[in-house]
């Protein structure tokens, strides 16, 4: 079988949630697997000295604007959120827990958690309402609850995060296929290229 594809997102990122909602069809079009890979994006804003498109300066409007527009193009449910941006630590541990228990339901998780934040409003920067989620998948929220504050899944992030960093990645969704790299929710027709073809 060929190598999964690698789909590294932060749940606080618009364009990660539009993209998330179509890069596991896609893949299993073309008998591959999906590897979900959370990071934490506002250490990468830290190094690169950017911060939330919503946040910038003249590009603030424009995405907004976009990301709205661009969910409606692709027929997926969005209301921008407030708070926003948010933490999402609490999220991410929560995905690498489920890897180590049910791998074959993090799709679902991912999903069901940003349509949480991305359409329904609610912070899942909260331990509790992350749980919360998750319960309503049939995962143990008593679970999650002490998986989100165990030490190893901390460092497990905080691993991945450093790692992610060291391969290139500044943004989110940031996608790997056969090592190439490709960034942005716009970008999954090049992807869908490069699985068809082997690469161009």
């Amino acid at each position: 079988m060929s190598a999964p594809i690698e789909f590294y997102f932060d749940f606080s990122s618009p364009y990660g949630y539009l993209a998330a909602a179509g890069i596991a069809p896609l893949a299993a079009q073309y008998a591959r697997s999906v590897v979900w890979r959370p990071f934490l994006l506002g250490a990468v804003f830290k190094l690169t000295g950017s911060g939330p498109l919503p946040s910038l300066p003249l590009k603030g409007p424009y995405s907004k604007r976009d990301m709205v527009r661009s969910a409606r193009y692709l027929g997926i449910p969005f209301n921008f959120p407030d708070p926003f941006p948010i933490s999402t630590q609490a999220p991410a541990r929560s995905i690498y827990w489920l890897e180590q228990q049910v791998p074959e339901r993090i799709e679902a998780a991912v999903l069901a958690l940003y349509s949480a934040y991305f359409v329904d409003g609610r912070d899942i920067s909260s331990p509790q309402t992350t749980a919360s989620v998750l319960a309503g998948l049939g995962h143990d929220a008593a679970g999650v609850l002490a998986a989100v504050g165990e030490p190893a899944l901390k460092e497990r992030l905080r691993s991945e995060t450093q790692t992610a960093i060291e391969r290139g990645v500044f943004g989110s969704p940031y996608i790997f296929v056969d090592g190439e790299p490709f960034w942005g929710h716009d970008r999954l027709d090049q992807v869908e290229r490069w699985l068809k073809t082997g690469g161009f």
